[in-house]
């Protein structure tokens, strides 16, 4: 598709992004028009949909704000509650609304890997805001994009830096068995031999396992460096707990499907073990004005490391349709896969797969006296 006069695109992405006043103004010659959201609203995960659902407001509000757009957004907000089945059931609610023409959704990557089929029946644009299995964008469904980095770009850099800095030659994988986590596992048994470690061993269990011991306990006597867990927050925070219990005195690697406050939570002060992997934001104005609105918009619940990432995904669907209108689905599909965005993360493009070529870095996070912070290197 032919790019879109970049004066254009400059000029909405910069309304967008304009500190707009937060009370909204009545323009009945506004022609209506909702964005869905999707994310874990409850349960385990629910933290970091919370985050990213209050950053997809704020965008929703800051647009209708702006009595320079042609439209009046709507957002409709819907929990999948990091369930594949509870995801698509939400999904279809959104696509049968005639009203409904674009979506950004979902944290956890099997549940997205579920609901983009229906998207895709349906030809309704989806922008994901924080799943990062390589799987979902190497579709290449036309009505499928995603503004955060894939799960190659954390364990890479994460398995140098493990076995050249940290000194973990010899690592032990255990993952689940969800796409999410068996393609960590892939991809960290790649990286680590490329970057000169060995890998002893590797266990896959199933989601919601929550009994390690037995592996644990067998990893003792294998002389490990370090084990990688290649899963999500719980069950990380039961493994941390457990490699504790049986005397495993090893440090946890991981990447930011464990990045979360339930983590700390679940392994109380076994989660000082733990090391992960963490998408930088590169410091800029917009970040910054991102977290002074989002302070100042006083939402209940913190903001959440995807925060960002719902932000700019709404904001990109907006500049979108002000481009292109909301006759033509395949039309606003497409205007979103061509999309140059000045973004909270950078100027946001895509490949011809639908992922972001945003450069993006690493940050280390651990746990110190009960919170992440960042990992200290020297």
């Amino acid at each position: 598709m032919t790019r879109f006069l970049t004066t254009r695109r400059a000029a909405i992405a910069g309304l967008l992004l304009s500190a707009a006043a937060f009370a909204v103004p009545a323009h009945a010659e506004k022609t209506a028009v909702k964005i869905g959201f999707l994310g874990p609203l409850s349960g385990g995960n629910a933290q970091q949909g919370l985050g990213a659902r209050n950053g997809f407001l704020l965008a929703i509000e800051q647009a209708n704000a702006n009595p320079d757009l042609a439209y009046e957004f709507e957002g409709v907000v819907l929990d999948d509650a990091s369930d594949p089945q509870t995801g698509v059931s939400a999904a279809m609610k959104l696509v049968n609304d005639p009203n409904v023409v674009a979506a950004t959704g979902h944290w956890n990557s099997p549940v997205a890997l579920a609901t983009m089929p229906v998207f895709s029946r349906f030809q309704t644009p989806l922008v994901i805001w924080g799943a990062i299995s390589p799987a979902i964008t190497n579709q290449n469904l036309p009505e499928v994009t995603r503004v955060t980095p894939t799960l190659l770009t954390e364990n890479q850099p994460l398995a140098e830096w493990a076995v050249n800095e940290l000194g973990a030659k010899r690592i032990a994988i255990i993952a689940d068995t969800s796409d999410f986590g068996k393609s960590n596992a892939e991809a960290i048994s790649t990286f680590v031999p490329e970057a000169g470690g060995e890998i002893v061993s590797t266990d896959l269990l199933p989601v919601g396992s929550t009994d390690f011991r037995t592996i644990l306990t067998g990893l003792k006597g294998k002389d490990i460096d370090a084990v990688y867990f290649g899963g999500v927050i719980t069950e990380a925070g039961i493994l941390a707990r457990q490699m504790k219990e049986v005397g495993l005195d090893k440090p946890m690697l991981g990447t930011s499907g464990m990045y979360d406050p339930e983590f700390v939570s679940v392994a109380g002060d076994a989660a000082e073990a733990a090391i992960v992997s963490y998408p930088a934001a590169a410091a800029n104005p917009k970040l910054d004005q991102l977290d002074a609105d989002y302070a100042a918009r006083g939402f209940a619940e913190p903001a959440s490391p995807y925060t960002k990432y719902a932000y700019d995904a709404t904001n990109l669907i907006i500049q979108a349709i002000e481009e292109v209108g909301i006759d033509d689905k395949v039309a606003l599909a497409a205007a979103i896969r061509d999309i140059e965005h000045d973004g909270t993360t950078g100027t946001i493009t895509f490949d011809e797969n639908g992922q972001t070529q945003t450069p993006m870095d690493i940050e280390l996070k651990t746990v110190r006296d009960g919170a992440w912070t960042n990992y200290q290197t020297n």
